[in-house]
């Protein structure tokens, strides 16, 4: 008996980490370690998405001071997330959405394959991938079990973006551009009836947080950090899945989840937080 559990401890020890694997999946790194980054997008070709973003981080930290307000620090996502359905701000008009469109279309002409190449590894690994590898290599500098936390913490607040983000953009019902001028449509765009929704971007909100969540802990990396959230910002826009008040909206939830997370997890004040 003896012999045969020290077989099983041996067994599971050597293959505990690949069981694990199976049942999990492959991780962030895994899968971008399978499909490497192709050449990206230029430092010039993302400068609008730039402009975009750094005008909403100083909106969002007026909006969560309202929150602190009447919240404080604790952590009550269900709360948070009911406060800013109420609380956020809406879409432009339907008439300045349009006008938008004329961004998009002399865009659309203006495809490389190279671009089309950029713009689809990054839709496919700016979800969570990207996020997730940036706070593994946090997490290498840290202890086992901060790092762990490091980590969980990044997880979750990508879960709470998307969950935010696709709220809201159920409440305002704002047809993405490709639907709006099927002429923008690409080969990966799911077309349904009335939606899909992109007011605010799902893609530009969890860059947003966690570029503010894992720069307060490294602010050395904050400028590649901002980088990659413009190559994944404009990502969207090349390929039409956004206009650029889309991406104004993104960034501006992402930045306020961000702060949220900084504060009701890792105990900074709010004045901390603010990048």
């Amino acid at each position: 008996m003896v012999a045969a559990a020290a077989v099983l401890a041996l067994t599971v020890g050597l293959l505990g980490p690949a069981i694990w694997g199976v049942i999990s999946g492959p991780s962030a790194k895994d899968k971008i370690a399978a499909d490497p980054v192709p050449a990206l997008f230029s430092d010039t070709a993302i400068r609008p998405a730039d402009a975009l973003v750094a005008p909403e981080a100083a909106r969002a930290n007026r909006l969560m001071a309202t929150w602190w307000k009447s919240h404080g620090s604790i952590s009550d996502d269900a709360a948070f997330l009911a406060w800013l359905q109420r609380s956020f701000p809406a879409p432009p008009r339907a008439a300045d959405r349009k006008k938008e469109l004329t961004i998009l279309e002399t865009q659309n002409r203006r495809h490389t394959a190279t671009g089309v190449a950029a713009a689809t590894w990054l839709e496919a690994h700016g979800k969570k991938d990207i996020w997730k590898l940036y706070a593994h290599d946090q997490a290498e500098w840290m202890s086992g079990d901060a790092g762990d936390t490091r980590k969980a913490d990044v997880k979750a607040l990508l879960k709470l973006s998307k969950k935010a983000s696709h709220r809201l953009s159920d409440n305002f019902a704002v047809s993405a551009p490709y639907v709006l001028e099927p002429a923008l449509a690409h080969k990966n765009h799911k077309i349904v009836n009335g939606c899909p929704c992109s007011y605010p971007s799902n893609h530009a909100a969890k860059a947003a947080a966690s570029r503010t969540y894992l720069s307060a802990f490294q602010p050395h990396m904050a400028d590649q950090y901002r980088w990659m959230e413009d190559e994944i910002d404009w990502s969207r826009i090349y390929m039409a899945g956004h206009v650029p008040s889309d991406i104004s909206g993104g960034a501006l939830l992402g930045d306020m989840v961000g702060e949220y997370f900084l504060v009701s997890r890792s105990g900074l004040k709010p004045a901390e937080a603010r990048l």
